[in-house]
């Protein structure tokens, strides 16, 4: 296996750790998301996930499986639905998620961070997404990620192009949320303010955009749960207890 997950506190961490293939994404790797998702779920000390590589995040699918595993055209489907499922257990994940991206982030592995809800990235963090030179018809669901983020402009020029866009161009596309230099420091610091804050707001608030993105106009049933759970919950009653002692609220 090559992708680790240790937890931290009320941080858990999924490396994606093959440094020799530039931490390509083997069909096994994108078939064990599902699994290592449900454990971050299970675990009620979790509050935040990063997902991260090393030098580099990752340079996508790894296309040597491509003429063994992704041969022929039942081949493609099963590899395309192994990665379809990875990237949807990383994005329903109910707890926030941050992809601190380093090196090169591709193809497969911009999929990846474009699945979870924050994107911080190093000064060197270059971006693409290139199944226009494979041959390859981008997932519609990955699809619809790319546009919410970057708008319908910039998805077409990335997916057209398959070029790869620097961490500058990244940020003032939107792509990615902050550039740092010190990636490991920022992204230390955001999780664990993140992990600070009331979970049944942060959670709730990543429904509701969640349901905005999906096209969902107006307030329902399942949104109004949303609001009354919060006002019931232990977290409201100290964070208004809090505030009126004026001091900082332990959730």
């Amino acid at each position: 296996m090559t992708l680790r997950l240790d937890t931290s506190g009320p941080v858990a961490t999924l490396t994606i750790d093959r440094p020799a293939k530039r931490n390509a994404m083997s069909y096994e790797m994108w078939s064990a998301l599902p699994g290592l998702m449900a454990t971050v779920a299970a675990a009620p000390e979790v509050r935040v996930l990063v997902v991260r590589g090393g030098e580099h995040f990752s340079a996508g699918a790894d296309i040597s499986e491509f003429s063994t595993l992704r041969a022929g055209a039942s081949g493609a489907a099963r590899y395309s639905e192994a990665v379809h499922n990875g990237e949807r257990a990383i994005a329903t994940l109910g707890k926030p998620t941050i992809a601190a991206v380093n090196g090169f982030c591709v193809g497969g592995g911009c999929e990846i961070a474009l699945a979870c809800d924050l994107r911080i990235a190093s000064s060197g963090a270059r971006f693409g997404i290139t199944p226009a030179k494979l041959g390859i018809v981008y997932n519609f669901t990955s699809t619809k990620q790319l546009v919410d983020v970057v708008g319908p402009a910039w998805a077409k020029q990335i997916l057209f192009s398959g070029e790869l866009i620097d961490a500058a161009t990244a940020l003032r596309i939107g792509l990615v949320n902050e550039v740092h230099d010190d990636l490991d420091a920022r992204v230390k610091e955001l999780s664990e303010v993140i992990a600070s804050r009331a979970q049944v707001s942060v959670r709730g608030a990543k429904e509701i955009v969640n349901r905005v993105t999906a096209g969902q106009v107006e307030e329902d049933a399942a949104v109004q749960a949303l609001y009354d759970a919060a006002v019931h919950s232990a977290e409201y009653a100290e964070g208004v207890a809090a505030f009126l002692e004026k001091r900082t609220p332990r959730f």
